[in-house]
């Protein structure tokens, strides 16, 4: 943990700081001598605990939390060190997880650290439950379609498809290894499979974008896509620009029609 020791008097901010050197959880510490220089520090880096005095010069202790409990970050953990137990209870009131007298004794302020740690680190977590809380969890996608096929229901990754083909009333789901004829329109499957990366690249004809591997130009202006399992498809110029979905960025491809 991170404490900031804030008192005027020199003799306490060195008994403190050696105390807080002996601790293993203590991986940082720092000491001013008043809630003006605490201010300063508290902009510049976060402390988990704040040992502070209640009598200083300018801001008192006091002030010093009502000056923290009105800005938006969180607030470190206070335990109180001071010679006034009159104020005991107005350092309650303000959330002091502790208060210890001066001439405080070295266990007395270990105590006190353990409870601000423990505090600090529940106030951590119930920071992190409330964040994660906020966030609305995306539903995963799921990527399966379901189709009719010889009598039966059949669950597919539309991932998995290459391409979708006109075949008179019918379209052909075309799959690594096997296929699907379904009593279906064109228009129809492309706008179904249009969220699954599938461009149309002829009338009759669409194409999973992940799998073409290379365009090549072809005759009249047409274009050739192979695709990774080595099938081509002829792309007909009605439906070229489309080709520009198959990349985010076209580099050194001027003059070949789709740049």
């Amino acid at each position: 943990m991170r404490v900031l020791v804030v008192d005027d008097e020199p003799l306490t901010r060195a008994a403190l700081t050696a105390l807080l050197s002996q601790r293993s959880d203590v991986e940082q510490f720092s000491a001013v001598e008043d809630a003006h220089q605490a201010l300063a520090a508290l902009r510049d880096r976060s402390f988990d605990v704040l040992l502070l005095d209640i009598h200083m010069p300018g801001l008192s202790g006091l002030d010093l939390i009502e000056s923290l409990s009105e800005q938006q970050h969180p607030s470190p953990a206070v335990v109180f060190i001071t010679a006034y137990p009159e104020h005991a209870v107005a350092a309650f009131e303000r959330q002091a997880v502790d208060y210890v007298l001066k001439p405080f004794v070295p266990r007395r302020v270990h105590e006190a650290l353990d409870v601000a740690k423990r505090r600090s680190t529940q106030e951590r977590a119930a920071k992190l439950l409330e964040v994660l809380g906020s966030i609305k969890l995306q539903p995963e996608r799921v990527n399966r379609i379901a189709i009719k096929d010889k009598g039966r229901i059949i669950l597919i990754d539309a991932t998995e498809l290459i391409s979708a083909e006109a075949h008179g009333n019918y379209v052909l789901l075309q799959k690594k290894t096997g296929s699907y004829l379904l009593r279906e329109t064109m228009a129809g499957i492309a706008e179904k499979l249009k969220p699954y990366g599938f461009i149309r690249v002829h009338r009759s004809v669409l194409v999973n974008r992940a799998f073409v591997n290379t365009i090549q130009s072809g005759s009249g202006g047409n274009y050739i896509l192979q695709t990774s399992v080595g099938k081509e498809y002829h792309v007909s110029r009605t439906y070229r620009d489309n080709l520009r979905g198959l990349a985010q960025f076209w580099i050194g491809t001027e003059g070949f029609g789709i740049d």
